[in-house]
This record gives C-alpha cells, structure tokens and sequence, in this order.
C-alpha cells in the first residue's frame, strides 16, 4: 500500500476534483494504545464513531479487544472482521430478532437496558427453544445523568431516571450473571468533572437498590482538540474516574470500562476539499453538510483548517463554507480561518474528521465521492504525542 507524506503530496500527486479522505492509521493505533495502557480498566471502542474496517483493524491491532456496537449490522460487521473480539450491544433500545441474533449467532452476552420492558425483551429473545433462559447474560441498566459539562448533550433520549433505578436494577439482577450500570455525560466532556457527577448518581441508585454490582461502565465523552476546545489531559480523567469508582459501595473485584469513540478515531482522518467558487467571506467547497462535514454544518462544530497552496500571503481572516449540494442547509458558519487571498481552485485540509465526519457521507443531490488515502504525517492537533501543553486552569470546578 502506498503511503503519501502528507496532504499537499496527494494535491500534487492528484489535484483531484472530488474531496478525498486522508487516512493516518498511526494516529488511531497511537490513541488506543494510550487507552488500553493508560485508563484504570477497560476501553470499548464505540463503533458509530467511525466504522471503517481498516480502523477497526488499526484498534485491535492497538490493543482494543472490547467494542461497543449499537445495532444488528454493527454486530455483523465487527465480528465478521475481528472474530476474537468482544461485542457489547449498548444501545438501550432494540429489536428482539437483533438481541437473539447477537446473542445466538454471534456471541453476544452484554447488553444494555433503561426500562423493565427492555429487561423482558432481552431475557425472552436469549431463551432457548427449549425454555432454558439465559444463564451467562452481562446486562448494564443505563442511568439517565447529565451533560452540562459537554458540548453535545446525550442527556434526553436514554438512561432511567435516578428515583425509578433501584426497581429496575433489582429486577435485572434476577436475570443476569454480571450487573452493570452504565451512563453516558455527553459528547465532547470538557472537564473530568463530568464524571464525577455521574458517578455520584451511581452511587445512589446503588446503595438504595442494595444489589451487587459487577461492572460500572462510564460510557464515552472523552475529548479530542478542536478550535477554541482544548480539554485538560486525558489522564485528568482517567484519575478521576478511578478515584471515584474505587469510593463506589460495589464489588471489590467489580470491573471499570469506558467506552471512547471520538478520543479514540478524532484524528484518523482528515479530508481535503477544493474551493470552487469564492462570494466575498464565503467559499463553496466539494464537500459539506450531507459529507464529511455534518457537525460542521448541524452543531457549529469547529475544526482545524489550513490551505495547501504555496502563493497565499495575506493573513488570516474568518470565513464560511457552503457545500456542494443545491440545498440552502449546506452551509458551514465556522468561521473557519484562512489566508484572505484564497480563491477558487485552491485546496484545503479540514482535520479531525476521523470520528463521525467520514462515517456520516451521504450520496445526497449525487455528491459523496471520496477516495481515501494513507498519508504518514501527523493530525493538525493531537492529545497524544506528548508534546501539547496543558491548558491554564484556576483549580476551580465550573458549575455552569
């Protein structure tokens, strides 16, 4: 396999004219290395973040054996390319066809629930045909917490509400080999202080429902680097966690997992796009709202930017992006900041793509293509080389 030096040899190499996708699986196996030699328990990669194949083999190959899949085909596809791993279902909503499937076909023992209705599903679809439930069943009750302390809130759609998990981690713990709780602060959590809020919510469901409890699983929410968000250290978090799960009235060998998506896939991959046409502080670029750049156009999302032209001299300014669609919603605010005398024909690299952006390309109004290629330099930002400086903090929690 061919490997580009960087961005600008794959402009020069190709000047193409569909965006392409720039791959660095060094970064990826760098993340999760740090993750599985760094973080006091266990890591799942949460494979919505970025489902590549390729990626998924550039984990394993970094030491993650343990998977967060959250839906029938992500089951099939993690454990058609990695037959060893371990899958955990966790998303607290499924259908019963897909929990049989997972758990008969496919290996499947840990799943994830909010609702006794949820429970029942679970413990009927892992019923034999003769009768026999289920007796090697590792289910985790999702609390709801909250995501205050993150950029993207997941604090709505799932997770029992504290005052109703006691009965429902009774109950489950009559099905189950291993009981769990599970949670999620939100995406993008900027301080480890988020953690410890959810935890504490752990440790009052549990102490009121009185049962054991084998595995406390913090779910995702650990940063990457992005304009104007720059996370403290990821061992910040990690010792948080553990300080607070060590304090929690659970089992003494109960287990500690987490569930990385972005941190661990964010800088993966970056895409390079052409600008087209330029409207005053606007540039309309190859890809967009329906591509790689969904969270740039949906959520206002910032990501790092930077011309790969060697005839720009003016300084940076602020500019938008609109996509290549004919749909007005194709528009990307930033501002995203580059040299004022870029113009059309000039090409860009867009980074921190490598979690969700190249996983949500759509083939809307017939655009969507996107070569990918390995490239060997280094991501626009990193939180894992060791040579970013820590972010100036006053020691003072913010209780925004």
């Amino acid at each position: 396999m061919h490997i580009h030096p960087d961005a600008r040899s794959v402009v020069r190499a190709l000047a193409p004219d569909e965006p392409v996708i720039l791959n660095r699986p060094h970064a990826a196996e760098r993340a999760a290395r740090f993750f599985v030699e760094k973080f006091p328990g266990r890591s799942l990669y949460a494979v919505k973040a970025n489902p590549s194949p390729d990626l998924l083999q550039v984990l394993w190959n970094g030491g993650v054996t343990h998977f967060d899949v959250a839906s029938i085909a992500e089951v099939r596809l993690v454990r058609a390319m990695l037959p060893e791993a371990t899958l955990c279902f966790m998303h607290p909503v499924k259908t019963p066809r897909a929990i049989r499937e997972a758990y008969f076909d496919h290996g499947v023992k840990t799943f994830s629930l909010d609702t006794i209705e949820e429970l029942a599903k679970i413990v009927e679809a892992t019923t034999a045909e003769d009768g026999t439930h289920a007796a090697d069943l590792r289910l985790l009750v999702r609390l709801r917490v909250s995501s205050d302390y993150s950029e993207l809130s997941l604090a709505s759609k799932f997770g029992v509400d504290l005052v109703d998990a006691a009965p429902l981690l009774q109950a489950t713990r009559q099905h189950c080999d291993w009981l769990g709780v599970c949670f999620h602060v939100g995406s993008q959590a900027m301080t480890p202080f988020a953690y410890v809020q959810a935890l504490e919510r752990v440790r009052a469901a549990v102490a009121e429902a009185s049962v054991v409890i084998d595995v406390v699983d913090v779910g995702g929410g650990f940063p990457s680097v992005y304009p104007d968000m720059e996370p403290p250290p990821l061992e910040d978090y990690f010792e948080v966690i553990h300080r607070h799960f060590e304090n929690l009235p659970i089992a003494y060998n109960a287990e500690l997992w987490c569930e990385p998506g972005r941190a661990l896939c964010a800088e993966y991959s970056s895409v390079v796009v052409r600008v087209e046409k330029r409207r005053g502080d606007e540039l309309y670029i190859n890809d967009g709202a329906y591509g790689a750049l969904f969270d740039a156009a949906h959520v206002d999302w910032r990501f790092p930017v930077a011309t790969l032209e060697d005839d720009l001299r003016d300084p940076l300014q602020e500019f938008a992006f609109y996509g290549p669609t004919c749909d007005d919603a194709d528009y990307m605010k930033g501002p995203f900041m580059l040299p004022g005398d870029i113009q059309a024909g000039d090409y860009i690299e867009i980074g921190m793509l490598g979690a969700y952006g190249a996983a949500m390309k759509t083939g809307f109004n017939g655009f969507g293509n996107a070569q990918q290629i390995v490239v060997g330099d280094e991501p626009m930002a990193s939180l894992y080389r060791g040579d970013r400086e820590r972010p100036v903090t006053d020691n003072v929690v913010s209780l925004r």
